[in-house]
């Protein structure tokens, strides 16, 4: 925090200053600096996106962050950490014009690369002569390496220039928003009694050794960027430009950059500790990653589309760990995600289990210590129930929003209890199933609790600042009825009481286990009598299918979408009903060849580029696939995962985004991209591994120390598939799928450890 006071220049204006541990600041519009015009081209539609634990990075395909374009598209583009923009522009012009792009690449995930040209600066440069290749990094802070290269048979003089400013906006600024109050832009002073109170940039940076931008919320929080220049430094600052006059022979080339590191009332705002260079920042970078990848499972194929897949699929899992206290969990995805969701992390961490275990045990654990405590009617806490959203920008901190943090969900609590269960299936953790023994207690209460007035677990909204709907699906216009109403009151989602049925399942297992016979039978004879009530109260006779939801009436939702589908899985639909929902996701209307709609294309209601109104999403389509699988409708499942994957194999880098339009599937078409979706995005990167795991089909059961690897069955497109470092319970297992004549055998290359595998042709 900070304290401000008042002073009186010698020249006799006042500065409000702000002091901070040796450091002055006064606000900026006290403080004019020179403004350096930004270049108007507009960019390319596609991004540059970097990630690094609790920083990413969004930037145009040239590297730059453009400062002067009114352009909506441009909005998610800048650096980002606690959920605030640290920089908002980063321009790089060759005498003030946009240099010319000739390639970018961003594979790294935590690095991006730029070539580019300098453009014809009239009677001076011929265009394309200067070559600019640059080179930036996230390892706790951004760094930059910049070279220049001359290739031109003359000597050339011209100047170069990087324009920085950061808005400091909250996030949710930045999704629209609107705030009645902002804080304050700060620039830096010399402290009172020095010689020079207000100095221009160039000075400041001479006498402090860095470029600061800096921000006081209406929390007196101050938020700085700050930015050291190396290898050599700026000829001139015009306001928060730095100007290189650069003169070269020749052939010649030079090297300079920069390190900035964003800061919270004096300390880093990151939790990773920045190194000092671009080149240790990659070093630090890499070890960690190959670290990460020796204790995973490692997957690969002959199918060489279906590889670069995975491996995008790999990095991606390492690029979205963040840090939420003592433990890394993946975040939801970027840019609107980069922080704990429930719902999000549950589902990722339970797709994730085939690849690496220790996911779901630090989701499971960091979930907990978050568990509600109390009534809290504006953040909609509960005892026992788990979180929907943490934020830690300026609009939560102030009390705007509700998510410091938001408990907004219906769904997160029994999927909390489902991962749990599924976790110990997995591993036979018996220190974590005994260490969250009273957390599941307590999410079980919530859910009865909740269950008490109805039966089921349903939602209603109940705070001003909270979200209408609350499932997975939560966008204010997607529940819908067969004639495109929306449903009213409290909302009772299909898949939810599955969720709930198979939590009651699963931890009525867990309880005998633990010699708690009273309770396992209480929640086994439960989940049986949830079950039916279920399969006569959301089944739709006349259409020969299970209803979205329960409106506040207790009426049937009886729209087509694939909610149900999520119900294949968890065994709460009979098995002729199950069958019949399986059958109809499969129709034109639902199956766009691509993937399953989220919504018939045939309701009132479909926009095959509405959020949840007809759009595909992977992780949705994940579970109906793992759903159909479970029904041994094997082919079913393969051919659903199959228009999965050749969608993402025409994604850049392979990666799978949140969501795409749900238009047709024709000879000649390709998948539609979604204008704003998330990518990469933690569900929709672990639908990957849900995949595999569907064709390879292992049950693990460590407490009776046996995986069973039941009717593997490998697509078309793949005729080998191996696993190797696969951890079940304490055994490491190398297992090689192969398929031939139309069958799948399945080997045991090694094994490490006393685990049974039972393999079931």
């Amino acid at each position: 925090m900070s304290d401000t006071n008042t002073l009186n220049q010698k020249t006799g204006t006042d500065l409000n200053i702000v002091e901070l541990n040796g450091r002055t600041f006064a606000p900026a519009e006290q403080v004019p600096i020179p403004e350096w015009q930004g270049t108007t081209k507009k960019r390319l539609q596609s991004t540059l996106t970097l990630k690094d634990n609790d920083l990413f990075l969004i930037t145009d395909p040239l590297g730059n962050i453009a400062g002067c374009l009114d352009d909506k598209s441009d909005k998610s583009l800048g650096l980002f950490c606690q959920d605030t923009r640290f920089l908002s522009r980063l321009e790089l012009q060759i005498e003030g014009l946009s240099p010319i792009l000739l390639s970018s690449t961003a594979g790294q995930g935590f690095a991006l690369s730029v070539l580019c040209a300098n453009p014809y600066v009239k009677g001076r440069i011929q265009a394309e002569t200067i070559g600019i290749q640059r080179d930036i990094v996230l390892q706790g802070g951004l760094f930059e390496d910049l070279k220049i290269t001359n290739y031109s048979t003359q000597p050339v003089s011209f100047d170069l220039s990087l324009s920085f400013d950061a808005d400091f906006a909250d996030l949710f600024q930045i999704r629209g928003y609107v705030r009645q109050q902002v804080g304050t832009l700060m620039r830096r002073v010399i402290p009172p009694g020095d010689n020079a109170l207000n100095p221009d940039v160039q000075s400041l940076v001479e006498a402090t050794g860095e470029l600061t931008l800096a921000y006081q919320g209406l929390d007196q929080v101050l938020m700085e960027s700050r930015i050291q220049f190396y290898h050599r430094q700026p000829d001139e600052f015009r306001g928060y430009t730095a100007i290189w006059r650069l003169e070269l022979n020749s052939h010649e080339t030079q090297k300079f950059g920069y390190r900035l590191q964003p800061f919270v009332d004096n300390s880093p705002a990151s939790v990773v500790k920045a190194p000092t260079t671009l080149k240790q920042a990659i070093a630090a970078e890499a070890m960690e990653e190959s670290d990460w990848r020796e204790g995973v499972t490692r997957i690969r194929t002959d199918n060489r589309a279906l590889n670069q897949i995975i491996e995008r699929a790999e990095q991606d899992i390492y690029l979205l760990g963040q840090t939420f206290g003592k433990g890394k969990i993946l975040c939801a995805g970027i840019p609107w995600f980069s922080t704990l969701f429930g719902r999000d992390s549950l589902i990722a961490a339970y797709q994730t289990l085939i690849l690496d275990p220790g996911i779901a045990r630090q989701t499971l654990i960091t979930l907990a210590d978050y568990q509600g405590k109390v009534e809290d009617k504006w953040r909609e806490e509960e005892p026992g129930k788990i979180l929907h959203e943490l934020r830690l920008g300026e609009m939560a901190r102030c009390g705007e929003l509700p998510h410091r943090p938001y408990y907004g969900t219906v769904d997160a609590t029994p999927l909390w209890l489902m991962l749990y269960g599924d976790y110990y299936a997995w591993t036979y953790d018996q220190e974590l199933l005994d260490r969250l023994w009273d957390n599941a207690l307590a999410a079980m209460d919530w859910i009865d609790r909740r269950c008490q007035q109805t039966g089921y677990i349903s939602y209603e909204c109940k705070s001003k600042g909270g979200l209408r709907n609350q499932g997975w699906k939560d966008s204010g216009d997607c529940i819908v009825d067969t004639k495109g109403k929306l449903a009213e009151g409290a909302i009772t989602l299909a898949e939810v009481q599955g969720y709930v049925y198979a939590a009651k399942m699963r931890l009525s297992q867990l309880a005998r286990s633990k010699k708690q016979l009273d309770v396992a039978n209480r929640w086994y004879e439960e989940a049986q009598d949830l079950k039916t009530r279920f399969n006569r109260d959301f089944w739709l006779p006349d259409r020969g299918y299970c209803a979205l939801a329960l409106d506040g009436k207790g009426k049937p939702v009886d729209s087509i979408t694939s909610n149900p589908g999520h119900c294949l899985g968890v065994d709460i639909l009979s098995k002729d009903k199950a069958h019949n929902v399986a059958e109809r996701l499969q129709a034109p209307d639902m199956f766009s060849g691509w993937g399953i709609r989220t919504l018939s294309s045939l309701s009132p209601a479909y926009n095959p580029m509405g959020y949840h109104l007809g759009s595909v999403w992977h992780h949705d389509n994940g579970m109906i696939i793992a759903g159909l699988r479970s029904l041994g409708l094997v082919d079913q499942a393969l051919e659903v995962a199959q228009g999965i994957i050749d969608m993402t194999t025409q994604q850049p880098y392979y990666r799978p985004p949140e969501l795409f339009c749900g238009y047709e599937r024709t000879p000649n078409s390709t998948p539609v991209r979604y204008p704003v979706a998330c990518s990469p995005q933690a569900w929709a990167t672990g639908t990957i591994f849900q995949l595999l795991q569907v064709m390879v089909n292992l049950v693990p059961d460590t407490p009776s120390n046996y995986l069973r690897i039941i009717h593997p069955t490998l697509p078309e497109s793949v005729q080998y598939l191996s696993l190797q470092n696969l951890k079940i319970g304490q055994t490491v297992l190398d297992l090689e799928f192969e398929r031939s004549s139309g069958a799948t055998a399945c080997r045991v290359m090694r094994k490490r450890g006393n685990l049974r595998v039972v393999i079931e042709a």
